[in-house]
């Protein structure tokens, strides 16, 4: 029997069932899947719906400012409409869009394409922070950029804190005071991996002096605000706000008064020295740098610090262009933004004779030691001079120091090479004057408060094995070709290829009057004649004084800390503070204290004119009482006396409140009565409030 078929009538019927069941599975389906999402994790993704509709805008706070001992204001802030680019919108433009808005916006602000351009090309922030081409830019610009953001996409107008620089008394001060800069890629991902929220991706921070050492103070903490945006991120809305917090006050040792009186004299002697004929060399003196140093002799505290040649501060404010960049980084232009005070590093020359005699005293010798200050010397094949070849026969250590002889020094020098290393390859031989430059804090970084600082360098047998190692391919290369430009160094490479790791007896003669290739920063020779001031204590110079939230609660107080103790006896640094009174009454430094109330103010002083291979003679003044240090050089600018001599009397005048003028000062007790310095006033109240600005 053949099978039965379906009716046209069921075939439909059943045709219609089966979609029925399609439609409701999928209408179940749908149904469970839309309270999966609606009821079980609802939440969740309502959650993650708003994050994508909320954003957050970094709120800068104000950075701290800092200010002198008296409470003057040295760097401060002040408002000023920014324009800036955004770099994420400039790059989802076209070539022609891009041309037309950046016309648009040279219009506005007065910023030529191409400068603007370059100031993209040389953004040294992350590209997600806006590059600002112009500072300063009036309010009616800024908000008309604000009311028509169709005409300028991807151009932001906003209120900046920018730093300012009110230089009381005139001051620069950059190489104490330092400069701000964008924060890289590199130390935004790195603050995020420590946790610090304080650093962003639009945060400037402190690339030099005491903006980069007291940044984590002076930097405060950012805020936010939360927006509402559309789709295509325009603001809706508004929601959560966290106020920023300011930074700290930073209160500096700093005496802004003297400060600007110790800039404007080592200026003006660069200025002299290069009006000033050199008979050796047969033309004026280069006078290329200086540097300048007031320290507290019982703390370690500067009162004042210069360099030169210096920098504008006020450059790095808004964006440096690379032609300024350049010029801070130019041979030509001295290296500006090298603080001679803590990084260069020069011969210290005569600067150097009393921490010998120190040396002397406390290995062998005796107050009552007489030697022969000849003209010369014979040391091995070669004449060395005493300076200017003058000859004083028989002298005691005192009398070496008041006239700076250097034959006195190079017979104990020879002394104790002939006593204790005459193997010239011995590199551990005992040098007792090697040992008492360490000893006063020689060849390594004092620990200032200010980063970069140069360690300086002794000269001894150590290191000249270690330079021998470093430099003796170069050289005997040099020997076998028979390549260089002049017949000294000719001579030079051959016998330091053969033995340039001996220290012979000359080098022992150049140590003990500081030249050779011992070399010392302005600050460590601060330092150390401070210790011979204070009894033998070698402190780390400091700047900082006190950090100050702004309610006036003390948060940090900087004091004084000691490095170390000098290991001599105080017979001998007693000895050399008194010989060294002499310097400025009868020696080397009496034709520029004429007529100075010196038995009130008893400073005590050395002179110092370091011959230099190639260039010519670095000056250096050194001087001291209790109180305070006062040290000045100029590199190639004659002799210290002769060059910066006037500068440092008039800067101990300066302190003490003398009048100028020579015979003109006023008499001494007039001077010298209730002198002491306002500096030494707290810089904040007993309530932890800063103290008004006095003059």
């Amino acid at each position: 029997m053949a099978p039965s078929r379906l009716s046209t009538a069921q075939v439909s019927r059943l045709r219609l069932i089966v979609i029925q069941a399609l439609v409701f599975s999928l209408l179940a389906t749908l149904g469970v899947r839309l309270f999966y999402l609606q009821v079980r994790h609802g939440d969740a993704y309502q959650a993650a719906a708003a994050s994508q509709s909320k954003r957050e805008i970094v709120r800068q706070p104000v950075r701290g400012i800092i200010v002198d001992a008296q409470g003057r204001p040295l760097v401060t802030n002040r408002s000023a409409w920014v324009v800036s680019l955004d770099q994420g919108v400039l790059d989802g433009l076209d070539d022609a869009d891009k041309a037309t808005l950046m016309k648009r916006v040279a219009k506005a602000v007065d910023v030529s394409p191409k400068k603007q351009n370059e100031a993209i090309a040389n953004w040294s922030g992350t590209r997600y922070q806006p590059v600002p081409i112009a500072t300063d830019v009036s309010e009616s610009t800024a908000l008309r950029i604000l009311e028509q953001p169709e005409d300028f996409p991807g151009v932001v107008a906003e209120k900046q804190t920018l730093r300012s620089y009110p230089r009381p008394y005139g001051i620069n001060a950059a190489g104490v005071l330092g400069y701000l800069s964008p924060i890289t890629e590199d130390e935004n991902d790195n603050a995020k991996e420590r946790g610090d929220e304080s650093l962003n991706n639009t945060s400037m921070v402190g690339r030099s002096g005491v903006e980069k050492e007291y940044d984590q103070w002076l930097r405060g903490m950012p805020g936010y605000d939360t927006v509402t945006v559309d789709s295509v991120g325009r603001e809706i809305g508004r929601g959560d706000s966290v106020a920023s917090q300011p930074g700290d006050t930073l209160v500096t040792s700093i005496d802004a008064k003297v400060q600007g009186r110790a800039e404007k004299l080592l200026a003006e002697s660069i200025e002299t020295a290069r009006g000033t004929f050199d008979k050796i060399t047969g033309r004026n003196y280069e006078a290329d740098s200086g540097s300048v140093v007031v320290m507290e002799a019982q703390t370690g505290r500067l009162v004042a610090m210069a360099s030169q040649p210096t920098y504008d501060p006020e450059e790095w404010v808004g964006g440096i262009t690379q032609k300024q960049l350049d010029r801070l980084y130019s041979e030509k232009a001295g290296y500006p933004l090298l603080p001679r005070a803590t990084q260069g590093q020069f011969a210290p020359g005569s600067t150097w004779k009393p921490f010998m005699t120190v040396g002397a005293l406390n290995n062998g010798y005796s107050r009552d030691t007489l030697l022969d200050c000849s003209s010369g010397l014979q040391v091995g094949n070669r004449w060395f001079k005493n300076y200017e070849s003058a000859a004083y026969g028989n002298i005691t250590f005192a009398q070496a120091l008041e006239l700076s002889c250097d034959t006195f020094f190079y017979r104990i020098a020879v002394n104790y090479w002939q006593k204790y290393g005459s193997n010239p390859a011995d590199i551990k031989a005992k040098d007792p004057l090697v040992e008492t430059a360490k000893a006063f804090g020689f060849g390594k970084r004092t620990g200032i408060d200010l980063p970069g600082e140069s360690a300086g360098r002794i000269a001894d047998r150590k290191w000249k094995a270690e330079y021998y190692e470093a430099m003796k391919g170069y050289y005997c290369r040099m020997d076998e070709k028979k390549n260089a430009p002049t017949p000294f160094l000719q001579l030079f490479a051959h016998e330091f290829c053969v033995e340039g790791n001996y220290y012979r007896t000359g080098d022992a003669v150049n140590f003990s009057i500081g030249q050779g290739d011992t070399m010392v920063t302005p600050i460590q020779l601060a330092r150390a004649y401070a210790s011979l001031a204070n009894g033998g204590t070698l402190y780390e110079p400091r700047v900082g004084k006190a950090v100050v939230s702004g309610d006036g609660t003390v948060v940090e107080k900087i004091e004084p800390k000691v490095a170390g103790k000098v290991k001599m006896s105080a017979k001998s640094i007693d000895y050399v503070n008194e010989a060294l009174l002499g310097t400025p009454r009868s020696g080397t430094l009496a034709w520029k204290f004429g007529g100075f109330p010196l038995d009130e103010v008893k400073v005590r002083g050395k002179t110092g004119t370091a011959e230099v291979t190639g260039k010519q003679t670095t000056g250096w003044v050194a001087t001291y009482n209790k109180k305070y240090v006062v040290i000045m050089t100029i590199s190639q600018g004659g002799t210290g006396s002769g060059a910066v001599g006037d500068a440092v009397r008039k800067l101990w005048e300066s302190l003490y409140g003398i009048e100028e003028g020579g015979a003109e000062v006023r008499p001494a007790k007039a001077a010298i009565k209730g002198i002491d310095p306002p500096r030494n006033l707290p810089a904040f109240g007993a309530d932890g409030s800063i103290v008004a600005p006095k003059d």
